[in-house]
């Protein structure tokens, strides 16, 4: 029986969208990591980035996501979760981690702010490079990958839960704890 959803991809690749589209249907809770790390900190990413440095942003990312517990709930992580393996491993313990494997040519058209957008990134690093260096951690973390073939985000939903109703995939209600990251 699977307790939660966990949607891991590239900054682009509809985790958000598609997880409260998730929450909708299943009735479960949307939790977005980048979201509670931003209402704690009262500050958008990148002024939280700027303000703490990249080093205290990653270890704040991390205690977010180790932090994390509760069930029937569509998690949509930050892209940059994979970096931090106690962090994926504690997720896995949360229910199916979910790739949303959208290709490089897309997430170019979707990501017109990639400069904007405060991602854990090395200075200057491209789209193209961040995309390959992450590729590899979301295929080795994810228990099951959704590749996205130009379906919109609706489409998308329905695929996931197409998959996970066949390996277990729990609907019932129930309610929801969630604790929250404690940034200051």
């Amino acid at each position: 029986m699977i307790s939660n959803l966990i949607l891991i991809g590239m900054p682009g690749s509809g985790k958000s969208t598609v997880g409260v589209l998730l929450a909708k249907r299943l009735a479960w809770r949307f939790t977005d990591t980048d979201v509670v790390m931003q209402v704690r900190a009262g500050a958008p990413l990148p002024v939280i980035q700027e303000r703490v440095g990249m080093e205290e942003f990653r270890r704040l990312e991390d205690r977010c996501l180790c932090g994390l517990k509760g069930i029937r709930q569509v998690i949509a992580t930050g892209g940059s979760a994979i970096y931090y393996p106690e962090a994926m491993a504690h997720l896995q313990t949360l229910g199916v981690v979910v790739f949303l494997d959208v290709p490089l040519d897309e997430l170019h058209h979707r990501l017109s702010n990639f400069e904007d957008r405060g991602l854990v990134r090395a200075p200057g690093q491209t789209l193209k490079s961040l995309w390959r260096e992450r590729r590899p951690l979301y295929r080795r973390y994810a228990q099951v990958t959704v590749s996205w073939r130009g379906e919109g985000h609706e489409q998308m939903a329905d695929k996931i839960v197409n998959v996970l109703g066949r390996i277990g995939l729990d609907t019932s209600t129930a309610s929801t704890k969630m604790e929250s990251c404690g940034i200051s």
